[in-house]
């Protein structure tokens, strides 16, 4: 019993809690022990345990019967894994995620996980080129979407004057109202003991945006050392530079935990629509009370939109970013039911096949 005790205190430091405990005690009983995964580079994984750390690599089988990127193991995921030697494991299983942080990254409705049981994203832009209300809400949508706690870090705060820190402050919390709001520099060290104030032991957090934006430099600047590579927004292009490669856990002196990520320039959807419908509940509740159902807003009798577009108590690019994030949720939604229909379909087809064979004696086929 004491030793239970001691294991599961030791554990939350990688974040273990209640959840994961009841998810990983029936899968224990098969001889394999738990970890979680803190890097992932290019279908090789670092998984952490209590004994230590080990190069790791999901299995065959599982390789086989994965159909989808979800089915693999990501930054933040808790799994089953057999020990091979003191550097190398194999991942067996992965143990179910209590919150899931994913995009579409390509035109093919292709999706990429980019870090599994986190409770907070700091979504990171920097006060000059990069700021983007919109990119901040495709960020807070898919937040929403993945049961994760979206907190919005406005970096570089040095490059502004006062009165255009505080526009650019009010124009966050205007469309922002029930989203956190952090401003820092590492240049100044404003802010920072705010942010690492507001990072909890034993919780996970994960740092998201463009490269060059400052994610690397105030992990660095968390972990009082030089651990991260880190760039700056290229002088020419306007554009942040790559440093990040990979995904990769750090753990801070605090007790907190937290990921960098490689800078997105796109944030494509994936289905969120729960998420868009949590952002923007303003909207969505006030388009329950349209006369029609299928209210287009635009033009209908009865529409409750239009009207407060008009009268200034809504605002329109808030609402055109709604509809625009809406559609590209809604699109990627049908197209998936349209995907699994199609695998459904073949299925039967290859099931209705198999049986013709046999019926006219090519079983062997």
């Amino acid at each position: 019993m004491h030793d239970d005790i001691c294991y599961n205190i030791c554990m939350e430091t990688l974040g273990y809690n209640e959840f994961f405990k009841s998810a990983s005690e029936m899968v224990q009983a098969d001889g394999f022990t738990v970890a979680r995964v803190i890097t992932e580079h290019r279908g090789v994984y670092k998984v952490k345990n209590l004994t230590g750390e080990y190069s790791a690599k999901v299995t065959g089988k599982h390789m086989f019967t994965a159909t989808s990127r979800e089915n693999y193991p990501a930054v933040g995921d808790w799994v089953t894994i057999q020990v091979v030697d003191r550097e190398n494991a194999i991942i067996h299983k992965i143990l179910p995620r209590k919150t899931i942080l994913k995009r579409k990254y390509n035109y093919k409705n292709d999706y990429q996980v980019i870090a599994t049981n986190i409770t907070v994203a700091f979504i990171v832009e920097s006060s000059d080129r990069d700021f983007s209300l919109h990119r901040f809400e495709r960020y807070v949508a898919l937040a929403h979407d993945g049961g994760v706690q979206p907190t919005i870090i406005l970096n570089k705060i040095d490059l502004l004057s006062q009165e255009e820190l505080a526009l650019k402050i009010t124009q966050i919390q205007e469309r922002f109202s029930n989203v956190a709001v952090l401003v820092t520099s590492t240049i100044t060290n404003n802010g920072l003991d705010e942010l690492a104030a507001f990072i909890e032991k034993d919780k996970t957090y994960c740092f998201l945006g463009s490269s060059g934006v400052g994610k690397s430099t105030l992990i660095n600047t968390l972990l009082g050392k030089h651990a991260l590579a880190t760039g700056e927004i290229s002088l020419q292009s306007g554009r942040g530079k790559h440093i990040t490669t990979s995904r990769e856990m750090y753990f801070l002196k605090n007790g907190g935990i937290v990921i960098d990520n490689p800078g997105m320039r796109e944030v494509g959807m994936t289905d969120a629509v729960a998420g868009v419908d949590t952002l923007f509940d303003e909207i969505v509740t006030l388009a329950k009370s349209c006369k029609y159902p299928d209210c287009t807003h635009t033009h209908e009798p009865g529409c409750n939109i239009t009207p407060k577009i008009n009268a200034g108590a809504l605002r329109a690019d808030k609402f055109s970013s709604y509809v625009n994030l809406k559609k590209e949720a809604d699109f990627y939604e049908m197209t998936e039911l349209e995907k699994r229909n199609k695998d459904k379909k073949f299925g039967k087809f290859l099931k209705k096949a198999k049986k013709d064979l046999g019926a006219c004696g090519y079983e062997d086929y």
